[in-house]
């Protein structure tokens, strides 16, 4: 028994080893082989095929494109980001009799958030994707039974779903759809991000904000966008995608640096006014086209710039930068200009007189015409302030004549004293020639100088000079002789934090001589009190500018008219300078009746704006019921405090409610709850956008809102249900 136990654990022992040594080799091949792998040129390929499989390099992460704001912090544009959604019908865990259970119920909801295309499309549109991938599968087998080594291209791989592109919030929502509401690998759903650009107040100030390519990458296409392109696009990050446990995971390589943030100049509701103002002007006129730019006197800033061109249409919308590049002959207003150079040299005086008679003067073969020549009246003799408040091309003809008939030189240096040559650039892009004053010189080889061109430049003619430059030298008027540079570019932020600032740079410290100003002060303020532009007059305060009308150059003549008006307000303590032009509008030509009633119009809101009555001031004895305050819909609490403030009757509310529409009925404003009920999107027509926007907000809405007053329309109609998340747009005037 002994003996047959030993030899049968022997032989167990030798099977053991026989197991261990086979063991040992398969072992040792094992190692062998991955080492000729790693090693290899075969190990390198197998790598690189197993790194396509399961990671994605060098896959761009874009930036967020910079926010341009407001002086006051108002978004002009801003970056948000959009998704195109496809689906990839070859994803792993993609099954067909699950798609098929869902894709009734996906359709539906599709068609209810996307109503470009029905129910029934949307199933075809995801139907003929499953058939594709169908047909590429049977391509595939086909090859393979005739050993054709051919790659089938697999379009099904990559079918977009949806036509818009839409936000995140709306990605959020489909997630939660049937079908897609599974992990990405089983519904095959892909969202690729892109960013586009957003304009909360619409196309306010539209050409000076400027555009972007509709591919964001390449950047900004015109005005500020362009401009400061290079601040704003940011630089690109890189990311690889990596498959780990059957799903595409994202890892960051190196991090995006989001763009700089720009705040402008510009005041929205300044911007509002120039634009209303100047749109309704033309549309009055049937004019081509017209610029208005206002800026604060003593800064330099830009607060509102408007550039209308009408269209085929018949409508205007902001087209060329008209403000900055419109190169025509100025006109009238170019004569301030003469004077301000011929009194600084000390050859006139204000008072000095010139015979115009019947507003007709002949000087080498060609007339020279005041406006009132046709009226036949001799007017004998006109004082030098007379010639510009009655804007005489006679006077300014034979001022320059005496003082420079026989050296144009010394004007055209005295131009160049004043700044009006200078080169400048501009906040919003330009090419050659546009946006820099076309002043002769009498040795001018380029530019021939003949027997007339003295008396015409004086008057505004064979000269060019686009209207930022003679809001320029305007504004150095009312700047006490300091000219500066007009600018719209104000801050540059990084993470909320001011990085740069920009101040106006200073073209000419002192313009002129002090009694030189003081001259051209008064007679500006004559052209308004007593001149040419008498309908200019504010009864609020004083302005003063002046007007001008130029025939337009067209091939090798002139024909129809640029009517322009430039000045300052108020007159005594300028806050605000002005440029007002109109190009061929119907009617008689008239720089005052025209282009001034736009400056006055614009003046006057502008300073209202910034007028502010304490409730002591803001009250009256008995007001007449139509002259009562009007009150926005909102809060009850707040509106109760200010009429109780201004000592103004109200009436009990029926029923408690913090917000309410309110209603004056001659003899008290009367307040009547309004119903706030949850899932309902809340009524906020004639609310102020404080009120509006913490209301909308907290029914779960996102608001886009535009325009600035209150509220005259919302996109959802009041009491209907509220999709959380939903976008919705609301107008304010």
């Amino acid at each position: 028994m002994g003996k047959r136990a030993e030899e049968n654990k022997r032989r167990i022992l030798n099977r053991y080893g026989l197991i261990v040594f086979f063991l040992l080799g398969v072992g040792v091949m094992i190692i062998f082989s991955a080492g000729k792998i790693a090693f290899s040129a075969e190990g390198k390929k197998w790598r690189e095929v197993g790194e396509r499989e399961t990671i994605i390099k060098d896959r761009v992460i874009l930036p967020k494109r910079g926010n341009i704001y407001t002086y006051d912090g108002k978004l002009l544009a801003t970056s948000e980001p959009l998704y195109s959604i496809y689906m990839d019908f070859w994803a792993e865990g993609m099954r067909k009799d699950t798609l098929m259970k869902y894709v009734d119920e996906l359709s539906v909801a599709l068609a209810r958030k996307f109503p470009d295309r029905t129910a029934s499309q949307y199933k075809s549109v995801i139907l003929n994707g499953w058939k594709l991938r169908e047909k590429e599968e049977r391509q595939m087998k086909e090859n393979a039974e005739k050993g054709v080594d051919r790659k089938v291209k697999l379009k099904s791989r990559y079918v977009r779903i949806l036509r818009p592109d839409i936000s995140y919030v709306d990605l959020k929502e489909i997630r939660t759809y049937p079908f897609f509401n599974q992990r990405s690998n089983r519904s095959g759903l892909i969202a690729e991000e892109k960013n586009a650009r957003k304009r909360p107040f619409g196309n306010l100030a539209n050409r000076t904000v400027g555009n972007v390519y509709k591919d964001l990458e390449k950047g900004g296409a015109s005005g500020l966008e362009l401009k400061y392109d290079s601040l704003l696009r940011g630089v690109e990050g890189v990311k690889s995608r990596q498959k780990i446990q059957g799903r595409w995971t994202d890892i960051e390589e190196i991090a995006a640096k989001d763009g700089y943030d720009i705040v402008t100049t510009l005041d929205a509701d300044i911007q509002e006014v120039t634009e209303r103002a100047l749109r309704a002007k033309l549309e009055e006129t049937a004019a081509e086209s017209g610029t208005a730019i206002i800026m604060e006197t003593k800064t330099g800033e830009i607060k509102g710039v408007a550039n209308l061109d009408r269209l085929s249409n018949g409508s205007y919308a902001e087209g060329n930068p008209n403000a900055f590049s419109y190169m025509n002959e100025p006109g009238s207003t170019f004569k301030t200009v003469t004077v301000m150079v011929a009194l600084d040299d000390g050859v006139i005086t204000p008072t000095d007189s010139f015979h115009v008679g019947n507003g007709l003067y002949q000087y080498n073969g060609k007339w020279v015409r005041d406006h009132y020549w046709r009226q036949g009246r001799d007017r004998g003799y006109l004082t030098v302030k007379e010639g510009i408040e009655l804007s005489s091309n006679v006077v300014m003809s034979k001022i320059v004549l005496k003082a420079y008939g026989d050296d144009p030189a010394k004007f055209v240096k005295g131009i160049d004293r004043i700044g009006l040559r200078k080169k400048l650039t501009w906040d919003v892009p330009l090419n050659g020639i546009e946006g820099t004053s076309s002043i002769r010189f009498p040795d001018d080889k380029t530019n021939y100088w003949s027997k007339t061109t003295l008396p015409w430049m004086s008057f505004g003619y064979e000269t060019k000079v686009p209207p930022i430059y003679m809001l320029m030298f305007y504004n150095g008027i009312a700047n006490g002789g300091k000219m500066i540079k007009p600018f719209i570019a104000k801050k540059l932020l990084k993470d909320g934090r001011v990085v740069k600032e920009y101040k106006a740079e200073v073209v000419n410290e002192q313009m002129c001589k002090e009694s030189t100003l003081v001259q051209i002060q008064d007679m500006l303020l004559g052209v308004v009190e007593n001149g040419t532009a008498k309908v200019v007059k504010s009864d609020y305060f004083s302005i003063a500018g002046k007007t001008g009308t130029a025939q337009i150059a067209s091939g090798g003549g002139y024909s129809d008219y640029y009517v322009s008006f430039c000045g300052y307000f108020p007159a005594d303590d300028p806050l605000y300078t002005c440029f007002v032009g109109i190009r061929k509008p119907k009617g008689v030509p008239s720089g005052g009746g025209q282009a001034g009633m736009v400056f006055k119009n614009i003046a006057e809101q502008t300073f209202v704006k910034r007028t502010r009555l304490s409730p002591e001031q803001a009250l009256v004895d008995d007001p007449e019921p139509q002259k009562r305050p009007p009150l926005k819909n909102g809060n009850w609490e707040y509106g109760r405090s200010v009429l109780s403030m201004l000592d103004l009757k109200t009436s009990i509310m029926k029923s408690a409610s913090d917000w309410v529409k309110i209603e004056f009925d001659s003899v008290a404003y009367r307040p009547h709850a309004l119903a706030i009920a949850d899932n309902s999107v809340p009524d906020v027509l004639g609310m102020g956008a404080r009120d509006a926007v913490y209301l909308l907000e907290k029914s779960g809405l996102r608001v886009n809102l535009t325009g600035s007053g209150k509220v005259v329309s919302q996109s959802f109609a009041p009491g209907s249900r509220v999709v959380k998340g939903t976008t919705i747009s609301i107008t304010l005037r």
